[in-house]
């Protein structure tokens, strides 16, 4: 498949200036939890750096978001992408949006299994598709990380092996990025399965 054909059915991919890699985003109006989190006071949602903030108002990049997730459905979706990842070092699932469905989780499995050369990173708060498997069946190239819902959360979910969180405490930060220009540089935490805690400043 060419990579002409591979972006017309995904609606192509993302590249986030944070990132050391491409990515791939959903518009956050089409977050499950997410959605709900936004209106909660204190939440990690609160104020979400992907809801019409930043370069995610404008309408192009709105108008990309809407192509991806139109087009998650197409049977062609897992080769395109493998198509558009190639053998990339990393990538990174959601830098907008989350999980929609069991499905897109199993198509993203595939992905990575399709894409060994690759590590790739998927934080979500979708927990009740993780609750569904045992950790031991995800790619050993994917590390999904499940994102706390409140900022200052104190206990972590205990459940699945690998969290992050959000603190108003920035002596707690263990994200780099605050003090690198706001960019990944040379840090892999959040694609290392070694690192099993990430904790991000809030902003």
């Amino acid at each position: 498949m060419l990579k002409k054909e591979a972006k017309e059915i995904t609606g192509g991919l993302s590249n986030p200036d944070k990132m050391p890699c491409y990515a791939f985003n959903l518009p956050t109006d089409a977050c499950i939890v997410g959605t709900m989190l936004r209106d909660v006071k204190g939440s990690t949602c609160e104020g979400c750096y992907a809801h019409l903030r930043g370069r995610y108002r404008f309408p192009i990049v709105q108008a990309a978001l809407k192509r991806r997730l139109s087009k998650l459905h197409d049977p062609r979706w897992v080769e395109a992408m493998v198509t558009l990842i190639g053998k990339d070092q990393l990538f990174r699932w959601h830098d907008a949006g989350d999980l929609q469905s069991v499905q897109h989780l199993k198509n993203i499995f595939e992905v990575c299994n399709r894409t060994p050369d690759t590590s790739h990173w998927l934080p979500t708060r979708e927990a009740k598709f993780l609750r569904l498997m045992d950790p031991e069946v995800v790619p050993k190239n994917l590390k999904i990380v499940l994102s706390d819902h409140m900022n200052d959360q104190r206990v972590p979910p205990s459940w699945w092996p690998y969290t992050s969180g959000v603190t108003t405490n920035h002596e707690l930060v263990t994200c780099p990025a605050s003090s690198q220009g706001n960019k990944c540089l040379d840090c892999r935490k959040c694609w290392d399965r070694s690192t099993k805690r990430v904790i991000y400043g809030k902003h």
